[in-house]
């Protein structure tokens, strides 16, 4: 087995917990050049929690943070490090202000190997500089 060791790949991950922008987040990325990314249900650790009969306080905390959704979408794929601004432009035009409840969240962790990408596409990613 060969591993294409490659410093320059991020893996980029957006929990969307305003789904309604969900479609118009993936069609903004691959209009900035990013694709090929796998959409996920998802749920938050506090939403999971809130559902407890016994756990008044982390409701308390959810109805306090302003915790509206019941599911989000988690969204990730890979990258080249040069499209990390890009990413980040996109999400805050389409998803809005993160520092404001019920938004979401963005980040980016290097990517130590990727394998399974076609040649095809990561030559065009590549020819996309």
């Amino acid at each position: 087995m060969s591993m294409n060791m490659n410093s320059d790949k991020l893996v980029l991950f957006i929990v969307l917990n305003r789904v309604e922008k969900l479609d118009k987040l993936l069609e903004e990325l691959r209009a900035a050049g990013i694709g090929g990314a796998t959409v996920m249900n998802s749920i938050g650790m506090a939403h999971e929690l809130g559902g407890l009969e016994d756990s008044h306080a982390v409701s308390a905390f959810r109805a306090f943070l302003g915790m509206r959704h019941s599911e989000n979408r988690t969204i990730f794929t890979i990258i080249d490090r040069r499209q990390v601004m890009d990413a980040r432009e996109v999400f805050d035009r389409v998803v809005g202000d993160v520092t404001q409840p019920d938004t979401g969240i963005i980040f980016a962790v290097p990517a130590i190997f990727v394998e399974g990408i076609p040649a095809d596409i990561a030559r065009n990613e590549s020819e996309a500089e």
